[in-house]
C-alpha cells in the first residue's frame, strides 16, 4: 500500500493543504481558491477534501499528517514580544489571545476534528524546515544550498541551509524582530499597500523611482552584514507589538507621513519603492554568497515570501554566485503545506530521492547538446496541482447557465485561440489543472498580444481593474526565450526577472528622456510593449509542451500566425479576488470585465453571443482595496 502524508498550512495567510503519496506531489492548493476569499487564513477544509478526492481515499487512510510550524514555539515568542514591550502591545496581546487560546493551541484536536476519519499523531515541523524542504526536495538538484526568507515563523526570518539527496541539514539562522521580509513589509504599508498581499506592488513600482533613501535606510533603519543578516532599528518600527508596521518616526526620516492607501501616487513612494527594493537586493546577494561559502554547494534552491521578489531572483542569476537556481513556486505560506509533508516523508520515515539530476531527466544548459533545449524536469508538475473540470462538467455548466458556446476539436483549438490573439482580443483561459501558488502559469490565465502597445492599460484599467502602473509577465516558448530575453534558463515559474535583448528595444522617441515616475508608462521600449516594464525589464515564464501541451501550443499557433513567440499571461480574476478555480468562478469574471473570449477547455465562448448575466446570488464581486 502506498504512504500517504497530508501536509497543511494555516491560520497566518495564505492557507492550503497538499498530499504525498510515496514521495510524489499529488494535488496541492490553496483554500482561497474554494472559498473566494483571497488570501484565506482559515483552516483549508476544502483544500484537505479536494486533496482526498484527487487521491481517492478518506481520511481514515492517511498515514500521516503534518502542519508546517510548531505552535508551541511561535505562542512563547509571542508572549516573550508582548512582555518585552508592555504595556505598549497590549492592544495587540488581547486582540490576538483569544485565537491562540481557542484555536491554535490546540492544533492537533483542531486538525483531526477537521479530517474526518484521520486519528493518528499530528506532526509538527518548523516554518523555515518546511520551507526548506518546499524549496530542495521538489527542486532538480541531487545537491543543494537552501536559502530562506520570509517575515517571520516560530523566531527565524531567514535561515540557511543545506540539502543532499534526501538529507537536509538547517545550518543557520537570523531571529526576529529582525527580518528582510518584516522590512519589505514596513515599506509597504508605509507606501499605501496591503502587508501581505501588496508587496509584489512596490516591487513594480521600484523601477518608475531613484535610490533616493538608501543611505537614510542604512543610516537609521538597519545593518546589513556580509554574511547577508541584519540588525533592525525597532525604534522606527512598531510591529512586534502594534497594529501598524511603522510609526511616526518613520514619517519624519521619510518625507511625511505614510501614504494613504488608494490616494494618488507621488514621486515619494516611487522613491521608497526603489530604495527598498536595492536593499532586499544587496541582503539577497551577500547571503547567497554566504551560503555558497558555508555549503561549497554549486545550485541553491530558495523559498519563503522573499522568494517571490523575481528581480531579486534575477539579479541573483545573472551575478553567477550560483549555477543555476531554483524557486518553490509557492514559495509563501502555502508551500509550507508541501514542505512539512515532503520533509516527513524524507526525514522522518528516511525514505530516499531521486532527483532528476540523478535520473537524467534535468540538465544544465551548459551540458546540453549545441542547439539543443537543455531537458528540465522537478518534482512540482508545473505547479499544474490543483483541481480540473472534465467534458462532462463543463458541458452540464453550459447547460445550466445557457451559455452560447462552441466545442472545438483538441487539434483546432489552439489555432483558434492563437487567432483571437492575434486579432487583438483577449482570453480568458481555464484548463487542465489549477495552479498551485501565486501565479497563473496557462492553466487559468487571461491572456493577450504583447505586440500591442495599449495592451496593458486596457488589461489593467478594464478587465484587472488595478493600479496602471502594474506590468504584465511574457509567457514564452522555451526553446525561444534567448532570442527575446537576456535569459539562458528555464523558468517555468515566472520567477525570474530579465531584460528585454537589445535587438527587440525600440529607439526613444525624442523627449522620452524628461518623462519622470509614471510618465514613464506611456512610452513603447520594445517590439513587446505589453510585457517590457521602463527599466526593460520583463517577469518571464518559460513555456514547455511536456509540461503544459495545450498553452505550449497557443503560443506556438501565435508564433506561426505573428513570427512572435510571446503572449501576455495574467492570472485569471480581478482585483480583490482570488485566481479563479472552477468554470462558474471563470464565466462570471468574463462577463464582467472587457475579456472578449472564454476558453473553458475545449468550449470557446465569445462575448458578443452572451446573454446578460444574471446574478444568482451565488457571487458577489467585491473590489476591495488590496
Amino acid at each position: 500500500m502506498p504512504t500517504r502524508i497530508l501536509g497543511i498550512s494555516a491560520y497566518y495567510h495564505d492557507s492550503a493543504a497538499a498530499l504525498v503519496e510515496d514521495g510524489r506531489i499529488i494535488a496541492a492548493a490553496q483554500e482561497e481558491r474554494f472559498t473566494r476569499k483571497k488570501h484565506d487564513p482559515g483552516f483549508p477544509s476544502h483544500a484537505v477534501a479536494y486533496c482526498l478526492r484527487e487521491a481517492g481515499i478518506t481520511g481514515s487512510q492517511l498515514d500521516l499528517v503534518g502542519f508546517y510550524e510548531k505552535p508551541l514555539l511561535k505562542f512563547e515568542r509571542l508572549l516573550e514580544t508582548y512582555v518585552a514591550s508592555a504595556p505598549r502591545g497590549l492592544k495587540s496581546y488581547l486582540m490576538a489571545m483569544p485565537t491562540w487560546l481557542g484555536d491554535k493551541l490546540w492544533m492537533s484536536d483542531d486538525i483531526r476534528s477537521n479530517v474526518a476519519g484521520y486519528e493518528a499523531e499530528v506532526m509538527f515541523g518548523e516554518h523555515h524546515e518546511s520551507h526548506a524542504a518546499s524549496a530542495f526536495y521538489p527542486s532538480p538538484f541531487e545537491n543543494a544550498a537552501i536559502v530562506t526568507m520570509d517575515g517571520v515563523g516560530e523566531w527565524a526570518t531567514s535561515s540557511i541551509g543545506a540539502g543532499k539527496g534526501h538529507e537536509l541539514e538547517m545550518l543557520r539562522e537570523l531571529r526576529f524582530p529582525h527580518s528582510l521580509g518584516l522590512l519589505y513589509s514596513a515599506f509597504t504599508y508605509f507606501t499605501g499597500f496591503r502587508v501581505n498581499s501588496g508587496e509584489y506592488k512596490v516591487m513594480g513600482l521600484a523601477p518608475y523611482g531613484e535610490p533616493k533613501y538608501v543611505q537614510a535606510i542604512k543610516d537609521h533603519l538597519l545593518e546589513i552584514k556580509e554574511d547577508g543578516s541584519l540588525w533592525m532599528n525597532m525604534e522606527y518600527f512598531t510591529y512586534p507589538h502594534g497594529l501598524t508596521m511603522t510609526g511616526d518616526t518613520f514619517g519624519q526620516l521619510f518625507d511625511g507621513p505614510a501614504r494613504k492607501p488608494e490616494t494618488k501616487l507621488t514621486q515619494r513612494e516611487m522613491d521608497l519603492a526603489r530604495s527598498v527594493q536595492e536593499i532586499t537586493e544587496e541582503v539577497m546577494l551577500k547571503m547567497a554568497r554566504f551560503a555558497r561559502k558555508e555549503t561549497g554547494q554549486r545550485d541553491l534552491c530558495l523559498a519563503g515570501g522573499v522568494a517571490l521578489n523575481c528581480v531579486g531572483n534575477g539579479r541573483l542569476l545573472r551575478e553567477g554566485i550560483f549555477d543555476q537556481i531554483w524557486i518553490q513556486p509557492a514559495a509563501g505560506d502555502a508551500g509550507g503545506a508541501v514542505g512539512v509533508a515532503l520533509a516527513l516523508w524524507h526525514r522522518y520515515l528516511d525514505k530516499r530521492r531521486t532527483s532528476p539530476e540523478a535520473a537524467g531527466t534535468w540538465e544544465r544548459p551548459s551540458a546540453a547538446r549545441p542547439g539543443a533545449t537543455p531537458k528540465y524536469a522537478d518534482g512540482m508538475s508545473g505547479s499544474y496541482l490543483g483541481p480540473r473540470s472534465t467534458d462532462e462538467e463543463i458541458q452540464a455548466f453550459i447547460d445550466r447557465r445557457g451559455c452560447a458556446a462552441r466545442r472545438i476539436d483538441s487539434a483546432a483549438l489552439a489555432d483558434e485561440v492563437a487567432r483571437h490573439l492575434a486579432e487583438g482580443k483577449v482570453v480568458g483561459l481555464l484548463q487542465g489543472r489549477m495552479e498551485f501558488g501565486p501565479r497563473a502559469l496557462g492553466g487559468r490565465s487571461i491572456l493577450g498580444d504583447a505586440r500591442s502597445p495599449a495592451m496593458q492599460s486596457v488589461m489593467n484599467l478594464k478587465i484587472k481593474f488595478r493600479e496602471s502602473f502594474r506590468p504584465f509577465a511574457p509567457s514564452v516558448l522555451r526553446e525561444k526565450v534567448g532570442e527575446w530575453f537576456d535569459l539562458d534558463a528555464d523558468s517555468p515559474y515566472m520567477l525570474l526577472v530579465a531584460d528585454v535583448r537589445p535587438d527587440k528595444r525600440l529607439p526613444a522617441p525624442p523627449g522620452s528622456e524628461d518623462l519622470w515616475g509614471i510618465e514613464k508608462l506611456n512610452v513603447p521600449r520594445s517590439t513587446i510593449p505589453a510585457v517590457t516594464h521602463v527599466d526593460y525589464s520583463a517577469r518571464i515564464q518559460t513555456v514547455r509542451r511536456e509540461t503544459n501541451p495545450l498553452y505550449y501550443d497557443i503560443i506556438a499557433a501565435f508564433d506561426r500566425r505573428t513570427g512572435c513567440p510571446v503572449v501576455v499571461n495574467t492570472s485569471f480574476n480581478v482585483r480583490g479576488e482570488p485566481i479563479v478555480c472552477t468554470p462558474d468562478d471563470a464565466y462570471r469574471c468574463f462577463m464582467r470585465t472587457n475579456i472578449d473570449v472564454l476558453v473553458l477547455e475545449n468550449y470557446v465562448l465569445e462575448k458578443g453571443d452572451q446573454a446578460p448575466l444574471q446574478d444568482d446570488g451565488a457571487w458577489k464581486q467585491e473590489f476591495v482595496l488590496d
